[in-house]
C-alpha cells in the first residue's frame, strides 16, 4: 500500500510518499523560515497562506518521482492535530480532496504520534515497548510506549517546553529564529563552566518538566552584562547543558520507573547534537539503547505522517466519508 502523507501543522510544509512494501519512495519539504524570521516567531496566518502556495505543487512534485498509475497512491494521509488551526485546516482540505478524488482512503494523524513512529523509518527501528522522549515544538513530555496506540503519558512539562525555551532564550540573546539550531550553534564557542543554571526539577520526584524558571534565569544572567559575543556563547553554552541534563536525568529516571530498556527520542530538539550524544553515553552505562529519528525527520516533515498513517489504516482506521476534523489541542492518550 503506497500512503501519501501531508504535513501542514505549523511553519513546514511536509509532503511524502510511504510504501508499505518498499518504505519511504520519496519525500519533500518546504520552511517558512525566512517567512517569520523577521518576526521572531511563526505567524499563524501566514503560516497557512504559505501552505496553500506550496502544498500542491509539492504533491505534485512527488508524483512525479514514481511511476504512473492510476490512481497514483492507495491512501492519503494528513497532520489532524494538533498544530495552528489554519495551517492543519489547509492540509486536511487538501488530502482529503484527493482522496475524494483519487477515490481512496484517507485517515487523519496525530502529529505527536507522527513524531513518535519516526524511528520505525530507520534501517534499525526500535521495538516496542519503549520510552518516548517527545520535544516538538510546544510540547516536552515523556510516554510509556507499550504498543501503536497504547500509550502512557509518564510526565510533560508544565509551563514552557524545551523547544519554546530553545526560541525564548535565543530571542533574549539575538540569536534569532528559530532558537534551536541559533543556540547549538552559539554554544560551540562557549565556556560551560562560567555559568551555574539550574536543572528545574530534577532534585523532587516525578517525570515533569518545567523550562520557564530556567528561561528566567538566563534573562537575569543577561540583563547582569554588557551582553558581548563571548558572553552569549557562554551563557548559549550553559542553557544548552542545563536543558540537555535536564532531559537526560528525566529520561534514565523513566527508564528506571518503568523497567523499560529503550527509549526513542523524537522531535525538533531531538536534533541537538549534544542531547544525541549525551544520552547515548548515559544509556549505554546503564545497559539501555537510545533510537533517534535521522535529523531532517526530527522537524516536522510528511514522512512521518505518511508512515503514521500506513499503520493507522492497517488497524482500521481511515474512512471513504468526505467529511474531516482538525484539533489544534488533542492529547496523545485521546487517539
Amino acid at each position: 500500500m503506497r500512503v501519501l502523507g501531508i504535513e501542514t501543522s505549523c511553519d513546514d510544509t511536509g509532503a511524502a510518499i510511504y510504501d508499505t512494501e518498499q518504505g519511504l519512495l520519496v519525500h519533500r519539504l518546504a520552511s517558512q523560515i525566512k517567512l517569520h524570521r523577521e518576526y521572531g516567531g511563526v505567524v499563524p496566518e501566514l503560516a497557512a497562506r504559505d501552505h496553500i502556495r506550496t502544498l500542491l505543487p509539492l504533491v505534485d512534485s512527488l508524483l512525479a518521482d514514481i511511476p504512473a498509475s492510476s490512481p497514483p497512491v492507495d491512501a492519503v494521509a494528513w497532520t489532524a492535530g494538533p498544530g495552528l488551526a489554519g495551517a492543519l485546516l489547509v492540509g486536511a482540505s487538501v488530502g482529503r480532496s484527493l482522496a475524494d478524488a483519487w477515490g481512496v482512503p484517507a485517515v487523519g494523524v496525530h502529529h505527536m504520534e507522527g513524531h513518535l513512529l519516526a524511528p520505525m523509518l530507520e534501517d534499525e527501528p526500535p521495538a516496542f515497548p519503549f520510552v518516548a522522549l517527545l520535544v516538538s515544538g510546544g510540547h516536552s513530555m515523556l510516554v510509556d510506549v507499550a504498543d501503536v496506540g497504547d500509550y502512557r503519558i509518564l510526565g510533560q512539562s508544565l509551563d514552557d517546553a524545551a523547544g519554546e525555551a530553545f526560541d525564548k532564550t535565543a530571542k533574549l540573546l539575538g540569536l534569532g529564529y528559530p532558537g534551536g539550531p541559533a543556540i547549538a550553534k552559539a554554544a560551540l564557542d562557549g565556556d560551560p563552566c562560567r555559568f551555574e543554571f539550574p536543572r528545574p526539577m530534577v532534585n523532587r520526584p516525578g517525570l515533569d518538566f518545567s523550562f520557564s524558571g530556567l528561561k528566567t534565569h538566563v534573562r537575569t544572567t543577561a540583563e547582569s552584562l554588557e551582553l558581548n559575543r563571548q558572553d552569549i556563547a557562554d551563557i548559549a553554552r550553559c542553557f544548552e547543558d542545563a536543558v540537555v541534563d535536564t532531559l537526560c536525568i528525566k529520561c534514565l529516571r523513566a527508564l528506571k520507573q518503568t523497567g523499560r530498556n529503550c527509549i526513542v527520542i523524537a522531535g525538533g530538539v531531538g536534533a541537538n547534537r549534544r542531547l544525541r550524544e549525551q544520552l547515548r553515553t548515559r544509556t549505554e552505562e546503564i545497559g539501555a539503547t537510545v533510537y533517534y529519528p535521522r535529523p531532517e525527520f526530527c522537524t516536522d516533515n510528511g514522512a512521518m505522517i505518511a508512515y503514521a498513517g500506513s499503520v493507522r489504516l492497517a488497524m482500521g482506521a481511515g474512512t471513504a466519508d468526505s467529511d474531516f476534523e482538525v484539533r489544534s489541542r488533542w492529547a496523545i492518550t485521546e487517539i
